[in-house]
């Protein structure tokens, strides 16, 4: 008997990033990290950012992800979000010069929450695009 298999699809606005079959998904999700293998109970989720791991065999892929929505059923992960980015399409020296940037606004801008909170953001998501850019098969 054929060993089951995940389907992971990646879906953003502008086109479908991603349709292979895998034998583990680990989704990142606003609460913490989901893992997927076959046979898995229904779930839709809420996305958050950071990494998603698609593992085949021996190899895993690694990709990031900006949120949105996870669909799990009859072993198809399907994920709706509207940024994946591979780690070849991450772009370490312009992220590393944001996080400068960043790290100076927030020297300036000491007393506006808002604004720290947002600057904040922004730094833990070019972090987790950074783990994922350094995973990159040389």
């Amino acid at each position: 008997m054929p060993e089951k298999k995940l389907n992971c699809v990646v879906v953003t606005p502008e086109r479908s990033v991603l349709n292979v079959n895998a034998d583990y998904v680990s989704v990142p999700l606003v609460d913490g990290e989901l893992g997927v293998l076959p046979g898995r109970a229904e779930l839709i989720g809420r996305l958050g950012y950071g990494e998603l791991r698609i593992r085949q065999g021996t190899q895993t892929q690694h990709l990031y992800l900006e949120g949105g929505f996870v669909q799990i059923r009859a072993d198809v992960v399907t994920l709706l979000t509207p940024r994946a980015l591979s780690a070849e399409e991450i772009k370490p020296d312009v992220l590393l010069e944001q996080l400068e940037a960043s790290k100076a606004t927030q020297a300036n801008a000491a007393g506006a929450t808002s604004a720290t909170a947002a600057s904040g953001s922004e730094r833990q998501k070019a972090r987790a695009q950074l783990r994922i850019a350094r995973k990159k098969k040389s």
